[in-house]
């Protein structure tokens, strides 16, 4: 079975996440989520470690009903120097791959290098990590309203 791959640091997991995994879901046999710097945390960029970034993702999916109605998998990358090595990382934990979905030029690069097709997504304005990531540290709580409830309730939480 052929996977679609979405790879992510989902630092924090947002709804334009969510929107990429209900289309995958949708046209895909099989998805897989990889949570990519597995091994950062505890920074300004990469606040939440990969355990926290799956049990957010996952209970979402749960409460959306997507988990366990569409077939749904995790991974976690680390990063790499070498980016060959880091795509071969990702294949190797992926198996058959039939496309990968990202909005990242690097990834979508190393991707097609490898003669796997990549599925382009687009930022959804108003949704952003970084900014989300921003509102988190000023205390300000708009940033509540750009990811699923349980998200909001992981964070809180920590």
């Amino acid at each position: 079975m052929k996977s679609c791959v979405f790879i992510g640091r989902f630092q924090p997991f947002h709804n334009g996440h969510l929107m990429v995994i209900k289309g995958m879901a949708k046209l895909c046999e099989q998805v897989v989520i990889v949570i990519g710097s597995a091994q950062e945390h505890d920074t300004k960029e990469n606040p939440y470690t990969a355990a926290q970034r799956k049990d957010m993702i996952q209970r979402t999916l749960q409460t959306e009903d997507l988990i366990p109605k569409y077939n749904i998998e995790f991974r976690e990358v680390d990063d790499y120097k070498d980016d060959a090595e880091w795509t071969d990382k990702v294949c190797s934990q992926c198996g058959q791959i039939g496309a990968v979905w990202t909005g990242d030029n690097l990834t979508k690069e190393c991707f097609e290098k490898k003669g796997i097709e990549v599925k382009e997504i687009k930022e959804v304005p108003g949704i952003s990590g970084t900014e989300i990531r921003a509102k988190i540290a000023a205390e300000d709580d708009s940033w509540k309203d750009q990811v699923p409830v349980d998200v909001a309730i992981s964070i809180k939480g920590n």
